[in-house]
């Protein structure tokens, strides 16, 4: 009961230091946020610990009179100074259950946790070396934390008592998740977040086990400018950018605008949302303030592969081999490097180094399933798409990977499932709805597929692919004006953007117009689109024999029909003389080399 009330009372302490959700008092703030990165430090959480250091660091430093004072000891505390004082050394280098041997018995709250993280943190690390020792990393999952579930046990019997500060519960709802039960894991965590609202390690872990907004909304979180950090945090989790950069906005405005972690997080999200050059920018601003920084890097490399830029992708690859070797996200981009330069074994070589390094690594797994789609080895590209679901369940390129190697396996109606469950994750990616409508197509259930590849267009395609499919399903339809509708709207965005992406989608589109306006009897367009097909090799020869053909009616004295009008779905712009050429002239076809 003893250990109970002085929790209690430093957790009260801790909740009127954070209480109110806003920014007014920047000093108060970086005074809690030191505060907490000590007393991490002091439990071995290392990770909250950084987090809140490097956002004390981006506010204006404090003067002497006004740095928090150093906590309070009780007389528990000074009776278990010497055995935590030693075995925090041990802690401190890795040596888990000598730290844990030397803390039995302990009763204050700080050397209690470091007894109970100590075991579990023993417990982790004997599972992670039997993983990479049965690593053909893809026979996982078998291993389990031994010590889990006596952890339970006894966390639980002081929860009941009331007995946990803050950290206890945070420690308490990382066993909970990690033995599976997520519905009790999320109550502790809310709780810790109740009780120490400064500590970011609990606020993180609930981020991970809420799957969607509507969970959101039934949370009763703290009232704490904390929370303001969370929300932008599981905003970018869960697609939802457009809140989470309001959010970081914000953030920055009431304060933080040097914080590197607020930059990277906004990095995060243009990259989920494919802004790929704003993006690479801020990340590239990034670097020249942190040059040293290895998180987040990994998704930097992704830019690049993305973009293919070999050189930077190759200068970043050597600086972070400089800084540090074995950091999964060393071994990531390296990986990526490989995997640009079309070596895929040497890149699912450097994927699987990484989670030796660290099983629970996300990104390495959907990585290394790209790689083995590669190398045509489905099975194993399917493990590793089924151990990133396993790590985080809102991976939505696990999910779609998933769904190209059935896809491969040619076995449509699992596919379906795979995409389905990705376009949940990502609604507005027109490559997932694009995938659906293949999906959908292959199931013969056309009119499902005419409306993925329709949505596809609305939500602004990436690949712009989706009007071409839609054409060609109306093609087969005989929906032939809905068609040339189609192949228009496709060929204004094609030259709208200024390059011609994929020749030989617009060569059909303009054989298809071309034939469209023959049989039509318009002899002006069907011509002018005739002639764009002499600009490309595979359509060439018909556009020489459409022409001939036309050229030949009209010797013989057939009139361009006036009764036919043109498609009346041609924008206003266009109809002048009918024709959906005109718009696009001014880019000169035969100058570009299909």
């Amino acid at each position: 009961a003893v250990i109970g009330r002085a929790g209690a009372m430093a957790a009260a302490a801790m909740v009127a230091v954070a209480g109110g959700g806003d920014f007014s008092d920047l000093r108060e703030i970086k005074k809690q946020l030191l505060s907490v990165a000590e007393r991490s430090r002091e439990r071995g959480l290392q990770h909250s610990g950084k987090w809140a250091a490097e956002l004390a660091f981006a506010l204006e430093p404090l003067p002497l009179s006004e740095l928090p004072p150093p906590p309070v000891l009780t007389e528990e505390d000074a009776r278990d100074l010497d055995a935590y004082t030693l075995a925090k050394s041990y802690f401190d280098l890795k040596e888990y259950d000598r730290a844990a041997y030397f803390l039995r018995g302990c009763k204050s709250q700080k050397a209690y946790f470091l007894y109970m993280y100590s075991r579990y943190l023993s417990g982790e690390k004997k599972k992670d070396d039997e993983t990479v020792d049965s690593l053909g990393p893809l026979e996982k999952g078998q291993v389990k934390n031994e010590a889990l579930r006596e952890l339970r046990v006894e966390l639980s019997k002081k929860h009941k008592a009331q007995e946990l500060d803050g950290f206890g519960l945070y420690l308490y709802g990382v066993v909970l998740r990690k033995l599976d039960l997520v519905k009790e894991a999320i109550d502790v965590f809310v709780e810790a977040a109740h009780v120490l609202p400064l500590h970011w390690g609990a606020w993180l872990e609930l981020c991970n086990l809420i799957t969607d907004k509507e969970m959101l909304k039934f949370l009763s979180l703290p009232d704490t400018w904390m929370k303001e950090f969370f929300l932008a945090h599981i905003y970018t989790e869960l697609q939802l950018i457009e809140e989470a950069l309001q959010k970081y906005q914000s953030l920055i405005d009431a304060g933080f605008s040097k914080s590197t972690y607020i930059i990277s997080q906004i990095a995060v999200a243009y990259h989920n949302i494919r802004d790929i050059d704003k993006a690479l920018s801020i990340f590239n601003e990034l670097r020249k303030q942190d040059p040293y920084r290895i998180e987040n890097m990994d998704t930097f490399s992704n830019l690049l592969y993305v973009r293919s830029m070999k050189p930077e992708l190759s200068y970043l690859a050597h600086n972070l081999c400089e800084i540090d070797k074995y950091r999964v996200e060393t071994c990531c981009v390296i990986g990526n490097y490989y995997s640009l330069r079309s070596q895929h074994e040497k890149a699912a070589l450097y994927f699987q180094r990484a989670l030796k390094l660290n099983p629970r690594y996300l990104g390495a797994w959907t990585l290394m399933g790209h790689e083995y789609m590669e190398m045509k080895n489905t099975s194993a590209a399917i493990q590793a798409y089924r151990h990133a679901i396993e790590v985080n369940k809102r991976d939505y390129r696990a999910w779609y990977g998933l769904g190209q190697t059935y896809e491969i396996l040619k076995m449509p109606f699992y596919c379906l499932y795979y995409y389905r469950r990705a376009h949940q994750l990502r609604p507005n990616d027109s490559r997932m709805l694009v995938a659906l409508g293949e999906c959908y197509e292959k199931l013969n259930q056309l009119v499902e597929a005419k409306k993925c590849y329709w949505r596809a267009y609305a939500v602004g395609d990436v690949e712009k692919m989706a009007l071409v499919k839609l054409a060609k399903l109306h093609e087969q339809l005989n929906e032939s004006e809905q068609a040339a509708q189609c192949y228009i709207k496709y060929i204004q965005d094609i030259y709208s953007c200024g390059e011609v992406v994929e020749h030989l989608e617009v060569s059909t589109a303009f054989r298809y117009l071309a034939q469209y306006y023959f049989k039509c009897k318009l002899w002006d367009e069907a011509s002018a689109c005739a002639q764009k097909c002499c600009a490309f090799n595979d359509t060439r020869e018909e556009g020489k024999a459409l022409l001939r053909q036309i050229l030949q009616l009209r010797n013989q004295g057939e009139t361009s029909s006036t009764d036919v009008a043109a498609p009346f779905f041609l924008p206003a712009s266009l109809s002048a003389n009918n024709t959906p050429t005109r718009r696009v002239s001014p880019l000169n076809l035969s100058s570009v080399t299909p």
